[in-house]
């Protein structure tokens, strides 16, 4: 066994497939709209794990979506204790996910600044 993939991560990677499925075909909440599941950690005792996330649309959509995962992150737990083996299944908590949003502001000032070179 590969020393350098932890337990923890196997868990990691297990839930986010989990969680993008969930959300993508079970979760009817309307608020949630357009979201990707772009990490999970999860700690070494397996306990907790940080659902990071992006959104498709302004601030407002990242806020309603963040009320919305806060509601549904009880439902998603219990799914996750029917379909996982696991003695324990870590709390769960959704952070939004900025590097996407942090990647794209430093495009736009590379391209403005390229365009000004021109």
């Amino acid at each position: 066994m590969n020393k350098g993939y932890s337990r923890a991560t196997r868990v990691a990677d297990l839930l986010k497939e989990e969680i993008s499925e969930m959300l993508c075909k079970e979760v009817k909440d309307p608020h949630i709209g357009f979201i990707t599941i772009t990490d999970v950690e999860v700690s070494k005792d397996l306990k907790h794990a940080q659902i990071f996330y992006t959104i498709l649309g302004d601030e407002q959509q990242a806020e309603e979506s963040a009320d919305a995962l806060s509601r549904v992150s009880s439902f998603i737990k219990k799914q996750l204790g029917k379909r996982l083996r696991m003695r324990y299944i870590p709390e769960i908590a959704f952070k939004y996910d900025h590097s996407l949003a942090y990647g794209t502001k430093i495009d736009h000032i590379l391209n403005s600044l390229k365009e000004t070179q021109s």
